[in-house]
């Protein structure tokens, strides 16, 4: 089940910038409006360095702005603390990584587990297993809840990751480059479940240096020197470095963090 939020806007940008300090400062996202309505599937395609990860740090909560207001689910997110901005983005925004950042040594049903634990609320060890189970069935692995990652094929890893992503019940399904570490065929099983989720109501966000994958969305937004704009316009664009981003993300700590302006 997907949030219901105070507006239609799950994400609203309004003048929403991010400058890194100097010297000399480096205009990592330039002043832009955005608005993804409940219930869409927007795409971010440009290529390295055009400023994604600074967009995706944003939207994520991991970054605050340095101009502009961001409101997700009707929220103005800058009036937070970190403390309640942490809350949000771990009740609010499910993120799916291209390097699916499970633990190697615990089963599928347990990395959902420990996300939930990690993302707050108060549900008992029953409940999360319960939980656990139904998020795994949602994307076809309730045969596979016992199962480590080093078991289990690329595309059951990254389904593993979107039930991981969706056990919250977020608003905002947040998508960096979940292709990029799979085959074809694999690739396309993945997108086609993603299609499943915008198709029962989640809203999906991702972000892509591959035109084919954002084919997928009912829109595009380009992203080229940290400008946004409607429609994708960098035709060509081949490279397949993914953006990173760090902290507790859906309860796991990643390793490293990089801001790519």
């Amino acid at each position: 089940m997907t949030r219901e939020g105070p507006g239609e806007a799950v994400v609203e940008f309004t003048g929403v910038g991010l400058t890194y300090p100097g010297p000399p400062p480096v205009p990592a996202l330039r002043p832009c409006d955005l608005v993804v309505e409940r219930g869409e599937y927007v795409t971010i395609t440009g290529p390295s360095g055009s400023g994604k990860s600074t967009f995706l740090n944003v939207a994520g909560l991991l970054d605050r702005p340095t101009s502009g207001t961001y409101r997700l689910d009707g929220i103005d997110t800058g009036a937070l603390k970190e403390r309640d901005r942490t809350a949000l983005r771990g009740s609010r925004i499910g993120f799916v990584f291209q390097s699916f950042h499970l633990l190697p040594y615990r089963t599928a049903a347990e990395n959902v587990e420990l996300a939930m634990m990690y993302q707050g609320g108060k549900r008992s060890r029953t409940q999360r297993a319960a939980a656990a189970r139904e998020s795994l069935e949602r994307v076809g692995l309730g045969h596979r809840l016992h199962h480590t990652p080093t078991t289990l094929s690329g595309g059951e890893r990254q389904r593993v990751a979107i039930a991981r992503a969706l056990a919250a019940g977020p608003s905002l399904l947040l998508c960096d480059e979940p292709t990029g570490n799979l085959d074809t065929t694999t690739a396309e099983s993945v997108l086609t479940l993603l299609d499943t989720l915008h198709t029962d109501g989640m809203t999906v966000l991702v972000i892509t240096h591959d035109h084919a994958v954002a084919g997928r969305g009912q829109r595009t937004v380009a992203i080229r020197d940290g400008v946004l704009s409607e429609g994708d316009t960098n035709a060509g664009v081949t490279d397949a470095g993914a953006t990173s981003v760090a902290p507790a993300i859906n309860g796991v700590p990643s390793e490293t963090r990089e801001n790519v302006a």
